[in-house]
């Protein structure tokens, strides 16, 4: 029968014991009660079939409860595996460029994608106090140079007369000597000054450091630029997008098999689905991120074509070789808790509960390291539920 008809059975039976109980009871104070002569046959057949399904019910229970362990056996071999690792393209060179000195646009000669070569003049500033100043640096560079050019020439007359004995004190001689040496440093200071203030005026023109777009434009002209402002926006923002980075993170447990300079990498990008694409490996940082534990590289990417761009997603195909050292067991017979990492193996007909490192995994096999010796078994379908020193053989 299916459980509804048992159900029902166990219910009627129920119904019937309580009608007899009612009816026994009623029977006792009228005498003229009489039980129908089929009720007690029924009754009977319904006790014996309930003990019956108990018992099964009980059996079935306890079979159901005896948990089954499959097993696996330790392999001293390679887990290779293809790791997909995301990544991003950056430009080769990128510069935010800020005002040197405070002034105001004078003009903007590129826009938002404009190609510029090396050294091409991108804007001009204004700034009439600094023109101001360097006038005045030059003036005063030229009267510091005209004090030295009569002080040493007061000098050199003054030691051509000492040569007659007692015409020019030697007390005189000195202080003319100090004297043009001081205005000799003078004018050497106020010719710096003007310098510094002519070059400060050639930072009025901003020219491109190297060849590459412009990708940011926040200024127009005359609108007041200051190279005080710490945490403005830049004028222009230039980057090399013929040459690109990839950048990529490698996580420690594969820095082992990291690859080498100049090795080919696939990769694919969002934009162009589908489209594999190869680069070649050309920086290492040789340093692991604490934050994050992974190797930053770096590859060469060539668009002469411009079909990418700088911030593009990407993912690197990156495989790992393996740990040489390292044991294999079924991915699921690895149990992963808050508090540890272990494999049930099977000692003495037990289980044992050995905390182990895993590496990589690939076609349900995943790489371990700890205390166990290749043949050992361990429980393939483990989880936390078995306790230490259950039997499982």
């Amino acid at each position: 029968m299916t459980n509804f008809f048992i159900t029902q059975i166990k219910l009627m039976k129920n119904k019937l014991i309580k009608m007899i109980s009612y009816k026994y009871l009623s029977f006792q104070s009228h005498k003229s009660f009489k039980i129908p002569v089929l009720t007690i046959p029924v009754l009977i057949a319904i006790f014996f079939y309930s003990c019956s399904d108990n018992k099964a019910s009980e059996k079935t229970a306890t079979v159901n409860a005896t948990p089954h362990y499959t097993f696996a056996k330790v392999e001293k071999a390679i887990v290779s595996e293809q790791l997909k690792l995301p990544a991003q393209l950056a430009a080769y060179q990128e510069v935010s460029i800020f005002p040197k000195v405070n002034g105001y646009v004078k003009t903007v000669l590129v826009d938002i994608g404009s190609h510029v070569k090396k050294g091409q003049i991108l804007m001009t500033l204004e700034a009439p106090e600094l023109a101001q100043a360097v006038a005045q640096a030059k003036e005063k560079y030229a009267r510091a140079k005209s004090d030295y050019a009569i002080a040493k020439e007061n000098y050199a007359r003054l030691k051509e007369a000492s040569e007659t004995p007692g015409a020019i004190s030697p007390l005189d001689l000195a202080t003319a000597k100090s004297k043009s040496e001081a205005d000799s440093s003078l004018a050497n200071a106020e010719k710096s000054n003007w310098q510094m203030q002519q070059t400060m005026m050639d930072y009025l023109i901003v020219t491109a450091s190297f060849s590459g777009v412009i990708t940011q434009r926040n200024v127009h002209p005359g609108a007041l630029v200051s190279a005080e402002a710490k945490d403005g926006k830049p004028m222009l923002e230039l980057k090399q997008v013929d040459h690109l980075r990839l950048q990529v993170d490698i996580p420690e447990s594969a820095v082992a098999s990291l690859k080498k300079k100049n090795d080919s990498v696939s990769f694919m990008l969002s934009a162009f689905p589908g489209v594999e694409k190869k680069g070649h490996i050309s920086r290492i940082s040789m340093n692991i991120n604490a934050q994050y534990r992974s190797e930053r590289i770096e590859l060469d990417v060539y668009n002469a074509d411009a079909a990418l761009a700088p911030g593009m997603y990407a993912d690197v195909l990156f495989s790992s070789d393996g740990n040489p050292n390292a044991l294999s067991v079924p991915k699921s017979a690895v149990v992963i808790s808050t508090e540890r990492k272990y494999v049930l193996v099977v000692r003495d007909n037990k289980a044992v509960k050995v905390d182990v490192i895993t590496g990589n995994e690939s076609k349900g096999k995943t790489e371990i390291v700890g205390a166990l010796q290749p043949g050992e078994e361990v429980v393939s379908n483990a989880n936390d539920e078995i306790k230490e020193g259950t039997i499982v053989k």
